[in-house]
């Protein structure tokens, strides 16, 4: 596995031999090792699982916010912005190309309604960052009101769903006019 400090920690529907890796809002982490199991939870935050299937690569992020412009001192690994383009740098670095690059997309989640709805400008963000960069959207799960728990197999880009508490999250249409078409393979959800 080449990324930086790994954490390993067990999570429900662990497989024989899976060795399961979670990243935290502000992380990123990518990997051609087969056996390796990328997971996160997320509210409003967002998640791009990324994957070249020719390479047999794959890569996971979790940010907090589309952008931190006007934060001094910002950690810019919370942001979308750069998130994004650490998690594709970081793909391409193992052996991945832009062309092939497949993006499942989940979270965005309106958590509370006593706040701004961040989740929707995260779900936004991410869904306009993979039609610019033409990258091929293989769907997901945004938006909604419910937390989820993601589980994304890098090296072969198998990803499940569990919507956390055991309840089933709404998954949403894309809107062609903002969002990449989705392709035919659905994520797994349980």
């Amino acid at each position: 596995m080449r990324s930086a400090a790994l954490a390993n920690r067990p999570l429900a529907g662990r497989e024989p031999g899976d060795r399961h890796v979670s990243v935290i809002q502000g992380e990123f982490q990518v990997t051609d090792d087969p056996a390796v199991v990328l997971t996160t939870l997320l509210g409003s935050c967002v998640a791009a699982c990324i994957h070249d299937p020719v390479a047999r690569v794959g890569g996971l992020n979790h940010f907090l916010l589309p952008s931190g412009e006007g934060r001094p001192g910002a950690d810019h690994l919370r942001y979308g912005v750069h998130s994004m383009e650490l998690l594709v740098n970081g793909l391409l670095k193992l052996g991945g190309r832009r062309d092939r690059l497949q993006v499942w997309l989940f979270g965005g989640a309106r958590i509370t309604r006593q706040l701004a709805d961040i989740g929707a400008s995260n779900a936004a963000f991410a869904e306009d960052f993979v039609r610019r960069e033409e990258f091929t959207y293989k769907g997901g799960s945004l938006r909604g009101d419910t937390a989820r728990r993601i589980q994304f197999w890098p090296a072969s880009g198998r990803v499940r769903q569990l919507a956390l508490p055991n309840t089933p999250v709404e998954v949403l249409p894309v809107a062609p006019s903002r969002a990449p078409a989705p392709a035919t393979d659905d994520p797994e959800f349980f």
